[in-house]
């Protein structure tokens, strides 16, 4: 699986434009969601950050299918549905790799002039930049200060030597 991997910096035009990283294209075209030079991807708020999510259609559809647990007009299905489906918009770049970010999504995200792509594994982030800087401080500082790890848990804390031992 392709990952979308580091932070960039673009800034948007005067129409509302901003370019794709050029690494960020090639991985989506991985997983098959380009014609002819453009790029498609999903777009929606994350309900988590003040960030706008981009989700390769093939992740998505993953994301969607786990719906399927759930009873079609039950409250958790119509919860999730909304949201997971009511902002998310489909987009496909220009030749240039440009996407448009619609009004609700730049100020979802607080997005004015710049805007920093921050990778993040399977999906990509749209951020204002100072609070993408802040967001990536703040998961260093929780990662570091709670011993996360990708071993599935805390790091195990060193033993201290005996006081005393020679």
């Amino acid at each position: 699986m392709t990952h979308f991997l580091g932070s960039h910096l673009n800034r948007l035009d005067a129409k509302g434009r901003v370019s794709v990283p050029a690494a960020f294209r090639t991985a989506l075209r991985s997983f098959g969601t380009a014609t002819e030079g453009s790029v498609c991807m999903i777009l929606r708020p994350s309900h988590k950050y003040p960030c706008v999510e981009a989700w390769p259609q093939a992740v998505f559809d993953k994301l969607a299918q786990q719906l399927d647990r759930y009873e079609l007009f039950s409250p958790e299905y119509d919860n999730l549905a909304a949201a997971i489906y009511a902002d998310a918009y489909p987009i496909e770049s220009d030749k240039e790799g440009r996407i448009l970010l619609n009004e609700m999504l730049a100020g979802h995200a607080g997005i004015s002039e710049n805007v920093t792509f921050m990778g993040t594994g399977p999906i990509f982030q749209i951020w204002e930049p100072e609070a993408a800087k802040q967001r990536a401080a703040e998961a260093r500082q929780i990662v570091n200060s709670s011993g996360l790890t990708l071993g599935g848990g805390p790091r195990p804390v060193p033993a201290l030597a005996s006081a005393g031992a020679a």
